[in-house]
């Protein structure tokens, strides 16, 4: 298995295992056992002003999961920060991360994006990349665009090279369509 596939098939299983670590929340109330009618009631707690939480800036550190980053260091493989783009259109508020050796000349590589994106710009990013070649496939995660299969020279899984995934309000970027699992909104 080739180093790169192995850290796919590795930040995969890492994936899949932290999404069945995660349990649903218990929303049943607690009641005391020795609750009487003589307790008095409980003054609800007066609502909080919402709290503004300013958008967090993605960086190649946290647009995919920390045990990946931390699997890549240890390999000693460095990240490369480079604007997202889509054909001709850059998204400033997003990035593009290059993962690999950056002592050794290779093609051995992975690379993931997320950016924040408005319909109008998705929309027309979808219908430029088609109109130069690209699939289109829709499904209840959003719009996968990936590269023409006939381009890829044998890379990919179940032939998906290059793919973004247009969601509700943001893009990801991955090398490989089953990389996309490991792409997140910055955290």
């Amino acid at each position: 298995m080739t180093p790169r596939r192995l850290l796919a098939a590795t930040g995969f299983l890492a994936a899949l295992a932290l999404a069945g670590c995660t349990s649903a929340p218990d929303t049943a109330p607690s009641v005391a056992a020795s609750a009487t009618a003589t307790d008095a009631p409980v003054a609800e707690a007066a609502p909080s002003a919402t709290p503004t939480t300013e958008p967090i800036t993605p960086t190649c550190d946290n647009i995919i999961p920390t045990s990946t980053v931390e699997d890549f260091k240890s390999l000693g493989w460095t990240s490369q920060e480079e604007p997202f783009r889509i054909g001709a259109t850059a998204l400033n508020e997003g990035i593009q991360c290059k993962w690999g050796d950056a002592k050794v000349a290779s093609d051995r590589v992975q690379i993931f994006g997320w950016a924040p994106i408005d319909d109008a710009t998705a929309q027309q990013a979808e219908k430029d990349l088609v109109a130069s070649g690209w699939k289109l496939e829709r499904d209840a995660d959003g719009a996968y665009v990936t590269e023409n299969p006939d381009w890829l020279g044998g890379r990919g899984v179940d032939g998906y090279g290059l793919t973004y995934l247009f969601g509700d309000g943001w893009v990801k970027f991955a090398d490989t369509r089953q990389s996309l699992l490991l792409v997140e909104t910055p955290h």
